[in-house]
């Protein structure tokens, strides 16, 4: 899968990720730590990404507009440490592996995840 990590996601994860056989772009690496997040979705929609934040934004930058991409995966956990993320990110990918290709909007927490299909309506 293709990922675009947000500067909130720690490169600990993002090497996690690689290491699995996952395309995996960090904001960081290439030099666009300003990025605003219209530009993220943008960036993230051309590539055919999937967005890795913790921005809460996302969530309503993706319901206003009502399109089925990018593909989001929001993290809304207590500890955002990569040894609680990574796990928890793993799991989610293994277990909504075609919900995710299929355009979808993953929330997830400390306990569990929910799917949101794409465009939120």
């Amino acid at each position: 899968m293709n990922f675009l990590a947000d500067m909130g996601v720690s490169m600990t994860t993002v090497s996690a990720l690689r290491q699995l056989g996952h395309n995996v772009v960090h904001l960081r690496e290439q030099g666009l730590i300003r990025m605003e997040d219209p530009g993220i979705v943008a960036k993230a929609r051309s590539e055919g990404r999937i967005v890795l934040t913790f921005d809460l934004d996302f969530g309503e930058i993706m319901a206003l507009s009502k399109t089925a991409s990018p593909w989001v995966i929001l993290f809304r956990m207590r500890n955002q440490t990569p040894l609680f993320v990574t796990p928890r990110l793993l799991q989610v990918i293994q277990e909504c592996e075609t919900q995710l290709a299929d355009g979808a909007f993953a929330t997830v927490e400390d306990h569990g995840y929910r799917i949101r299909r794409l465009p939120i309506t």
